[in-house]
């Protein structure tokens, strides 16, 4: 597998992620949404976005793993946040986005919304790619 990471010289580079991702390699993985949920489904950090952005991209480690895939073989993610406003939720994020990727920077959206299931503030999903 092979990931190329160009920032091109005539957009921004940004600081926590890559403007484009060329992946090169025989198998796709996606990982579907991962909820602030624990184990047994139960809502972790209601009310509380650093605490669920933590559990999502926890979540999101142990799906990488069940596929045989880690962090560094994602070549694209998207964070939905409810009631996105930048200035308050990306720091959050990103924090704890570093929990999983460190400085490893994949393709990125993140994504305001109106809702998502009750309670629940933040969902990633991610497109890997495996040999």
């Amino acid at each position: 597998m092979s990931l190329e990471y160009i920032n091109p010289a005539d957009l921004p580079t940004p600081e926590t992620y890559t403007q484009v991702v060329v992946a090169t390699g025989s198998k796709l993985v996606f990982i579907s949404g991962q909820e602030p949920e624990d184990i047994h489904g139960n809502l972790v950090g209601r009310g509380d976005l650093a605490a669920q952005a933590r559990q999502v991209y926890g979540n999101l480690g142990r799906a990488l793993a069940a596929a045989g895939a880690g962090p560094r073989q994602v070549a694209r993610i998207t964070v939905y946040v409810v009631n996105y406003e930048r200035d308050r939720c990306l720091p959050i994020i990103e924090e704890a986005r570093k929990t999983l990727f460190g400085d490893y920077k994949p393709a990125d959206v993140v994504l305001g919304v109106a809702s998502l299931s009750p309670g629940y503030l933040i969902e990633v999903d991610a497109i890997a790619m495996l040999d």
